[in-house]
């Protein structure tokens, strides 16, 4: 489920996102905290290790192992930070195009309900049907993507069952063969059915069609970048490099980052804390960032903060049947408003708001501005001449 927090940071004030630290859900702790125990356990062992179970001259030889791994993790030698940075932001703009790419039906069932036209069962019949085959597209394809609606949707047989399609209209899609992804098909159906309304005059003239068209294909076309976005990924190259540079990288910190004996008077050795804390923040910090690359890479998962697909999907089919079919010429009497016969008016505020009115009007950044108003050189040549 989406973890949403906007309400809590409407306003920004003391403390207001250290609040949100203390969550569970969602939070980089329960993506984290599995990585952040093994590597804290294999540093417990490795310390435990060099203090109570090695002689003096083993010391010695994991000391200058020690000292060897802590001269690679103190330097550019792992660039850590650039190959991190590059990765989340390529998968964070793969996120939000993700999300941009959701086939809603917003705009085609405002073509759909103003330009079929018809109030009895027949010009009813096609607007639904014309919706519904949108919205059967995109069950398709979110089908082929998502876990969640693939759980809800095992089936072609759950598909009829939710009433996204008919039994004729299954035989008729699985009868035409094709090795590809046939989340098509029922746009096909939807571009023939809104011809044939053409020619039934339900759609009064060839404007309405085009309009028609237009958007459909606009639809089909989000649906077929959700498709390509599943289908191409992030190069696996570059994920390995990414993987392999941050465990590498903590890798050698695991012996690198031990505390050595004090006594021995190495360099940046002098104090012996055990808890190696700023070691355990730089991991959280840069593993935590690669979690977060990992989980918004594909957001049609079950994670906390993947998208919700399948609520979409009855908010899609709910209010587009809605919009054609209960909404569709009913509406309330045109009358003149509450300000038909004033001029100037203003909207009345609650007491919660009034002092929102007493504010001043913003009128332009240089409106206030105070500028030394001498005389133009327009003016000069003129008395000149």
């Amino acid at each position: 489920m989406t973890v949403s927090y906007t309400l809590e940071v409407a306003n920004a004030r003391f403390c207001g996102f250290s609040r949100l630290l203390f969550r569970w859900r969602g939070s980089i702790y329960r993506l984290l905290y599995k990585e952040f125990l093994v590597f804290s356990a294999v540093y417990l062992f490795f310390s435990v290790f060099y203090r109570f179970l090695l002689s003096p001259r083993q010391q010695d030889l994991f000391e200058r192992v020690a000292l060897y791994c802590d001269k690679f993790t103190n330097t550019t030698f792992i660039p850590v930070l650039f190959v991190l940075g590059f990765y989340v932001t390529l998968a964070f703009n793969r996120w939000w195009g993700q999300y941009t790419s959701f086939p809603l039906p917003d705009n085609l069932m405002m073509v759909v309900s103003g330009n079929v036209h018809g109030a009895d069962d027949r010009g009813r019949l096609l607007r639904r049907t014309l919706m519904r085959y949108a919205n059967l597209s995109s069950v398709l394809i979110l089908r082929s993507i998502s876990t969640r609606v693939h759980r809800r949707f095992p089936t072609m047989e759950h598909v009829v069952e939710a009433g996204f399609m008919t039994v004729h209209e299954l035989k008729k899609f699985e009868s035409l063969h094709s090795d590809f992804n046939k989340y098509w098909i029922p746009l096909t159906w939807f571009s023939n059915l809104a011809s044939r309304a053409r020619e039934e005059g339900r759609v009064r003239d060839d404007v309405a069609l085009r309009l028609l068209m237009d958007e459909l294909n606009n639809y089909r076309a989000k649906c077929s970048l959700l498709f390509h976005y599943d289908w191409i990924s992030i190069p696996l190259v570059y994920t390995q490099v990414v993987t392999v540079a941050v465990y590498s990288y903590f890798a050698f910190c695991v012996i690198g980052r031990q505390f050595l004996n004090p006594e021995k008077g190495y360099v940046d050795h002098q104090l012996d804390m055990y808890v190696p804390v700023f070691t355990l923040l730089q991991f959280f910090f840069y593993v935590g960032w690669l979690k977060v690359g990992e989980l918004i890479i594909n957001p049609f998962g079950e994670d906390d903060d993947d998208f919700e697909t399948n609520q979409l999907i009855d908010r899609n089919i709910q209010v587009s049947m809605l919009a054609v079919d209960n909404m569709y010429q009913n509406l309330a009497p045109v009358v003149k408003d509450k300000h038909w016969k004033q001029r100037h008016f203003s909207v009345p505020y609650t007491l919660s708001t009034a002092a929102e009115s007493l504010r001043p009007t913003f009128k332009g950044s240089t409106f206030d501005m105070r500028v030394n108003a001498g005389p133009s050189v327009v003016t000069e040549i003129l008395i000149v001449n």
